[in-house]
């Protein structure tokens, strides 16, 4: 899915739906990246080259960046509800 540019992130791309978890990846636009806040202990890596990994678990939304709330709002089977809307 294509984000705003002023999000700081390329296109999000869904990699795994499984164990209530939701993985995705995006290549980075801006110059520094920032997650907080996913459910579960979601965890963050560099993935290189600009880009980076992340997983959320249904529930409390993440900020990224500073910029963009991201929500796992349900997840059903290999189905996942996301809500990203501006932070705050």
């Amino acid at each position: 899915m294509t984000v705003p540019e002023r999000y700081g992130l390329g296109p999000i791309k869904v990699t795994a739906i499984a164990d209530g978890k939701v993985d995705m990846v995006a290549q980075l636009t801006g110059s520094g990246y920032s997650i907080s806040g996913c459910s579960g202990g979601g965890g963050v890596s560099s993935q290189g080259g600009g880009g980076v990994r992340f997983s959320c678990d249904e529930g409390p939304a993440a900020t990224i960046n500073d910029a963009m709330s991201l929500e796992v709002v349900d997840i059903l089977d290999a189905v996942a509800v996301l809500r990203i809307e501006p932070a705050g």
